[in-house]
């Protein structure tokens, strides 16, 4: 799928004002400084479609943007992040849990992950909770140009033995780089997939 055109729609922290319309939304959600608005960037092929910044936590509301003019890509909150005051945390944790229990045009979410770490608490726990509620996700690593190419086999088969451990069938996943965009048309087709999919379903 090729994106064609990409524009930001609207910001908030109130699941109610988000957009209303009958498009699929595809929800990016990831631990703060994972490269979340990079590879929204690079999956839409603007610089500057999602703010990024060296500061962690940047993305602090629900920011729709509207993709080909008929999906809504949703760029969430990063979780995570030590430097937010308790209170926020609690406000991020509410309207995150809020958008996905609540909003029935979400067709999938993608966790955002880095491949240079080993599986951690936060990531497993948050995937636990989105299987628990019947949330369909996708696993995507982020930053493999930052690894040579055994080290991220390695980091994405110890996932895969994690996960085994509590789930009888793994999520998609998807390698990514927003420096190289490896990656990046692969997860552009599963949303092209998924899109037309639901034009069958619908």
């Amino acid at each position: 799928m090729l994106v064609k055109s990409a524009s930001f729609v609207i910001s908030n922290t109130d699941v109610a004002k988000c957009p209303n319309s009958k498009l699929p939304e595809y929800a990016f959600i990831g631990r703060s400084n994972v490269g979340k608005s990079s590879l929204i960037n690079a999956l839409c092929n603007k610089k500057k479609l999602a703010k990024t910044s060296s500061r962690p936590g940047k993305t602090q509301l629900i920011n729709h943007f509207l993709i080909n003019k008929n999906w809504h890509l949703v760029d969430l909150p990063g979780f995570g992040y030590a430097r937010v005051s308790k209170s926020q945390k609690k406000i991020f944790q509410k309207f995150i849990t809020t958008y996905f229990e609540k909003r029935t045009q979400l067709v999938t979410a993608f966790l955002l992950i880095d491949i240079r770490h080993e599986p951690q608490p936060i990531d497993l726990n948050f995937m636990q909770w989105l299987g628990e509620n019947s949330i369909p996700f996708s696993i995507v690593f982020t930053k493999a140009d930052k690894l040579k190419p055994n080290a991220v086999e390695r980091n994405v088969a110890l996932y895969s033995e994690k996960l085994l451990e509590t789930w009888e069938i793994l999520p998609p996943k998807f390698i990514t780089s927003s420096t190289s965009k490896y990656g990046v048309d692969q997860v552009l087709s599963y949303i092209g997939s998924l899109n037309e999919n639901l034009k069958y379903t619908t």
